[in-house]
């Protein structure tokens, strides 16, 4: 048995929505939480807190319920799975622990006391993954002690259904500490990723150039909001939901986009231009599937097969979205 399979009980630090996900997707998958609410409350505030939160989670259950993917008792199972605490009756469950998600507001001050707070209670061998999208890995291992156990885990909202989880790590972070938790992830389901300690991770990075460029139409009066969404939900993300954006570019060939890329640089904005790695490739001839070599090394592939295998792949997303075109549809 694997070290990370060896974990049956996840604690999260920060009892909002995030942790609240995050002890969602654990139970769902069989795990026992401890979701600590770290605000400093009175009493019948904490109560009240640890009421709300409960009912929060449940409702999330039981929409599951509701399409038929979980039944009422597995519902109940997974809720049982859950305890929220305070801070004070955190302590004796954590000095047993094994791994801390911390999910605390995104404020620096807010982060440190939790750290300091939390590398009191824990031992040194313990992991800690905060899943902050603000703060760098190499920011937090300096307020951290026995910063080779601690990484970033980012996940997207909502956390309890997305399969996605950015791993960043830094040079610092341990091996062992970074595969002990990309195991625990795909254990429960998750896809985890490993990246740099880069602002914006992977997906946020990304789409915040998306975002961006299609309010920039919406000001432009380049079309209404609703049809720039209908273009990205039946055709952009179509598209990217089975090839991802660098197979993609191997998929049509690296001149398409270079070309596409000079145009609009000219036509709209040269924030439009090729990254260097695009006119590199195009330099040297590394222009995808035509030619076996792009971002992916094509030597050993059956492209043919590939290629129906992508088709197949994406015409099963089509039906199930009720998008496939059909068979005489206009007769």
């Amino acid at each position: 048995m694997s070290a990370a399979a060896a974990i049956q009980h996840v604690h999260i630090l920060g009892a909002g929505r995030m942790g609240q996900g995050i002890a969602l997707a654990f139970a769902y998958a069989g795990l026992h939480v401890t979701l600590i609410d770290f605000k400093d409350r009175d009493a019948v505030a904490r109560i009240a807190f640890a009421a709300a939160a409960r009912g929060d989670i449940a409702r999330q259950l039981q929409t599951q319920v509701s399409v038929g993917r979980i039944t009422d008792p597995q519902a109940a199972e997974a809720m049982a799975r859950i305890g929220i605490v305070d801070r004070e009756r955190a302590r004796a469950g954590l000095a047993a622990g094994e791994i801390v998600f911390e999910a605390v507001p995104e404020v620096m001050e807010a982060k440190q006391t939790a750290f300091a707070w939390l590398c009191e209670h824990v031992g040194a061998e313990v992991l800690i993954a905060s899943t902050t999208s603000t703060f760098l890995v190499t920011e937090l291992q300096q307020i951290v002690a026995h910063p080779q156990r601690v990484l970033n885990a980012h996940w997207l909202n909502p956390a309890h259904l997305m399969p996605l989880v950015e791993v960043s790590r830094s040079d610092v972070t341990s091996e062992a500490a970074v595969q002990r938790v990309v195991a625990l992830l795909r254990r429960v389901g998750k896809v985890p990723v490993v990246c740099a300690p880069s602002a914006g991770y992977i997906v946020p990075r990304i789409q915040a150039l998306a975002m961006n460029e299609a309010a920039r139409m919406v000001e432009e009066g380049v079309a209404s909001a609703e049809d720039i969404d209908i273009a990205i939900r039946t055709g952009f993300g179509l598209r990217f939901s089975v090839l991802g954006l660098l197979e993609f570019i191997d998929w049509g060939g690296c001149d398409i986009l270079n070309y596409a890329s000079h145009y609009l640089a000219r036509a709209i904005d040269p924030r439009f231009l090729p990254a260097k790695i695009v006119s590199d490739n195009m330099r040297e001839g590394r222009d995808g599937l035509r030619n076996g070599r792009g971002f992916y090394d094509y030597a050993d592939v059956d492209v043919p097969a590939y290629r129906e295998k992508r088709l197949a792949e994406f015409g099963h997303a089509l039906d199930r979205m009720g998008l496939l075109p059909a068979f005489n549809a206009a007769i």
